[in-house]
């Protein structure tokens, strides 16, 4: 009976300090990002009825040159990751043979871009640039978020297309804008667009279409390789690298540094994509972290683990104030000079 005694009494005492230290090893350690200290809307756990998914099937009746094995179009440039996602340059894919598989399956693309205070002056150029060059011979709905509906100049738009305007607030600073597109997206998929498209970008609206944007672009999900780091080693690209964010990346780690500008995928994709970049940015903000590049920052963190599965090249997503070197042949997106001080004040 003794025994008995001290054994409860020890278990007792065990259920008391255990405890306690746990929590003391908790609140001295390093911050953790746990699931459960983030809000959970009930919008995160919908089960969702996507639009029809097509399988892609090659029509032998079209006619083009054979292949060949030791006949590389592109040696210049890098074509394939090392995990055998494709990386698209001009050169790399036949235009006309991926418009016979894709054309037979009706799809619908969907383009999200955000206008927000005077980037409401972009809108016109964009819209009237990608009705002549982005996904040709396509349906395309267009989703313009922007707090000053009235400010959306009417574009004529090809049969098969449509503009949709999403009211949204306007945040004081830009980095809270910024901060707030993965939610937006993510929300509006959920409650609109999951029905509408089968493929969705994301793009910036103060940018503008140059030459042909197809088919050669859609994937699971869709990386663009940002123009201002594509050609330099891994500890120059601009990762957030504080431990403490959770858009950390540790030095000497990472295989490319990605843009903000544009991303994509299969609408459901995107869907999980924007929700995972929405959650992370909520744990930084419960910490009182803002990444070093806001969004981009969260977007690059993911696209890190969770490999993309095919890359667009610079020509998707250059910068207008860079030269165009040789081995981006042609410019297909890219930014229009601005004055950021004075659009974003």
């Amino acid at each position: 009976m003794a025994c008995w005694k001290v054994v409860k009494s020890v278990l007792i005492l065990c259920l008391i300090l255990i405890p306690i230290f746990v929590w003391m090893m908790v609140w001295n350690g390093p911050v953790h990002y746990l699931p459960y200290y983030l809000p959970c809307p009930e919008i995160f756990s919908m089960k969702l009825q996507y639009a029809e998914e097509k399988p892609v099937q090659l029509f032998p009746e079209l006619f083009y040159p054979q292949p060949r094995s030791l006949d590389q179009k592109r040696r210049d440039v890098l074509t394939l990751t090392p995990w055998l996602a494709p990386i698209v340059w001009e050169g790399t894919f036949d235009s006309k043979l991926l418009d016979s598989a894709y054309k037979p399956l009706n799809l619908t693309i969907g383009v999200t871009a955000f206008a927000i205070g005077k980037y409401t002056m972009f809108v016109g150029r964009f819209v009237e640039s990608a009705e002549k060059l982005f996904m040709k011979g396509y349906r395309v709905n267009y989703y313009i978020f922007t707090n000053n509906p009235q400010a959306i100049p009417k574009v004529q738009l090809q049969p098969g297309r449509s503009l949709s305007i999403v009211p949204i607030k306007k945040y004081s600073y830009w980095q809270e804008i910024s901060m707030r597109r993965m939610e937006a997206i993510n929300r509006h998929i959920a409650e609109v667009s999951h029905r509408e498209v089968n493929y969705l970008f994301c793009l910036d609206i103060d940018m503008v279409f140059h030459n042909p944007w197809g088919v050669e672009t859609l994937g699971e999900m869709v990386a663009a390789i940002h123009p201002g780091y594509y050609n330099v080693p891994r500890s120059q690209f601009p990762y957030e690298r504080r431990s403490s964010s959770a858009a950390f990346i540790p030095d000497n780690q990472g295989d490319f540094y990605y843009a903000g500008a544009v991303f994509g995928g299969l609408v459901k994709q995107v869907y999980e994509f924007t929700r995972a970049c929405h959650m992370t940015i909520l744990a930084d903000k419960a910490n009182g972290i803002m990444a070093s590049w806001q969004e981009e920052s969260h977007l690059n963190r993911h696209f890190f683990s969770h490999k993309p599965s095919k890359l667009l090249s610079p020509e998707y997503v250059w910068d207008d104030t860079k030269p165009r070197p040789p081995e981006v042949r042609l410019i297909r997106f890219s930014t229009v000079n601005k004055d950021y001080k004075e659009i974003r004040d």
